[in-house]
């Protein structure tokens, strides 16, 4: 038994469903054998989800028997929360809009089953509620307020409050359901732990490319991972699996910090973890951390509407500037002379009150240190791109030029890079992170430390090949099993 169905009370329409095992709240609740499974996912339709109620102690009890409630208990709450309900709202405002501009009247109610609609043309609606609000059962409802639609109440509910009309409909699509996916995958042999990662498909220069995306769920289910690909509208998801690796680029202002808080308030374990995004997305941090503790690097000032001139004169001509949260060479800029300083600080100081300055340090590449639980896994010299000053080059046309890129193994890089990189990520936390640096003369000088590195095929695995993505995935396992270990040992001592 893989997949169970838990009800208040029998629903013979639900009970008769092939490949559905049904069990009563009591049961469950009360039964060794229940308690004693593993790797079972629960879908938990009783009759209230109420603080304290036998619904929520089946999602509450599942989660602490290490099985996969659906609702999670974060669900229940977040359905019950107005203020996320209201934010969703505006999320989804756009979708909602066009899904019910037809409508004549100013209420109106959908009922979702499994992330079905009944009506094909509220597909996409009840399909994105679904995923951000997973539940096997959903009632909505809207209220049209000044010509726009919004979310008034938003419920999960039970089997038995699925009303008869559309009783043969649920039960397609929760047998659908059971035959598809995750489910279905149980059948055919048990995964240890469930790994989602973020990616956004549309993005102009992710993290990975699809072949490195590819070669980590390759790794991870080498090691008995479940692994699904996850984009910002599962949200809701996350409580569902053990593990969230984010390789989508991460900002505090963004859904992927969300994602990172959530995992982390899930007890999932975490790459890029919450601490680490707010540290490394922000240069003004990264450069008073790194001044603090007396690590080299360019000539620095954190820079603001009242300094310009001490800028000038510290750092000279040309000067590099950067928006505190710039990612992929965007947003930083190289100010030619006092006209150009000006006006491409007013640019930058339109969305920051402070900026970073920095003396310009040329060299034909940057040294990259792959970092991952305080251990540098990887090292390549980003080249930059031909007749330009940085890696990467817009093109004028939407497109990017980049520079080469080399691996080289670790122990025969430069040690000063190395132990200098290591310095500068051990600041930052135990996650895996890509330590940007120039070295001349002997010395490393620490450009940034980047809490979403890099991980192309054919790049930054050049010298490891499969065995990198696999050093990430096993990283992911150690930490999974420390957890789990670590709960039984104090379940033992209480």
């Amino acid at each position: 038994m893989q997949s169970i169905v838990v009800v208040s009370s029998r629903s013979e329409w639900l009970h008769n469903l092939p490949g559905v095992e049904v069990v009563e709240a009591r049961a469950y609740l009360t039964e060794e054998k229940y308690s004693e499974l593993r790797g079972i996912r629960v879908f938990n339709l009783c009759r209230s989800y109420r603080y304290q109620s036998t619904g929520y102690y089946v999602s509450l009890l599942a989660a602490a028997r290490g099985q996969k409630p659906l609702p999670a208990v974060s669900t229940i709450q977040d359905l019950k929360n107005q203020a996320v309900i209201r934010n969703y709202n505006e999320e989804l405002d756009e979708l909602i809009q066009s899904s019910l501009k037809s409508l004549q009247s100013d209420e109106f109610i959908l009922s979702i089953y499994f992330g079905h609609n009944l009506a094909r043309k509220y597909e996409r609606l009840a399909g994105r509620l679904f995923r951000l609000f997973p539940a096997p059962f959903l009632r909505v409802q809207f209220w049209r307020k000044q010509n726009r639609w919004m979310i008034r109440a938003l419920n999960a509910i039970s089997a038995g409050e699925v009303p008869e009309e559309h009783r043969e409909f649920a039960a397609l699509t929760t047998t659908e359901y059971f035959k598809k996916g995750r489910v279905a995958s149980f059948k055919r042999s048990v995964p240890r732990y469930d790994l989602a990662i973020l990616w956004n498909p549309d993005e102009a220069n992710p993290p990975s490319d699809q072949e490195a995306l590819e070669k980590f769920k390759k790794s991870a289910e080498s090691l008995g991972f479940y692994t699904e690909f996850l984009t910002r509208e599962d949200y809701g998801r996350l409580a569902e699996f053990d593990a969230l690796f984010i390789r989508e680029t991460t900002a505090v202002n963004h859904h992927t910090y969300r994602f990172a808080r959530k995992a982390v308030g899930e007890g999932l374990v975490v790459m890029d973890d919450p601490l680490s995004i707010l540290r490394c997305t922000n240069k003004v941090y990264l450069a008073e951390l790194l001044n603090r503790y007396r690590i080299r690097t360019p000539r620095t000032m954190i820079g603001h509407r009242y300094n310009l001139d001490q800028i000038r004169t510290s750092l000279g001509f040309p000067v590099i500037l950067k928006q505190p949260d710039s990612s992929f060479s965007q947003g930083v800029v190289k100010a030619e002379d006092e006209e150009s300083l000006k006006s491409c600080a007013e640019s930058i100081l339109l969305k920051s009150d402070l900026f970073i300055a920095q003396e310009f340090f040329p060299t034909d590449y940057d040294w990259r240190v792959g970092i991952l639980n305080r251990r540098a896994i990887y090292v390549c010299k980003y080249f930059m791109a031909s007749g330009h000053w940085q890696v990467m080059e817009k093109d004028g046309k939407g497109g990017h030029n980049y520079g080469d890129v080399e691996c080289v193994p670790v122990e025969r890089a430069p040690e000063e890079v190395v132990r200098t990189a290591l310095r500068a990520a051990n600041l930052i936390g135990d996650g895996l992170y890509g330590v940007d640096l120039k070295f001349a003369s002997g010395k490393a000088y620490v450009i940034e430390v980047n809490d979403n590195p890099s991980i192309d095929g054919g790049c930054e695995d050049e010298v490891l090949g499969d065995d990198l993505y696999k050093q990430i995935m096993q990283e992911f396992l150690r930490r999974i099993q420390e957890r789990t270990e670590g709960k039984r040992s104090y379940a033992v001592e209480e």
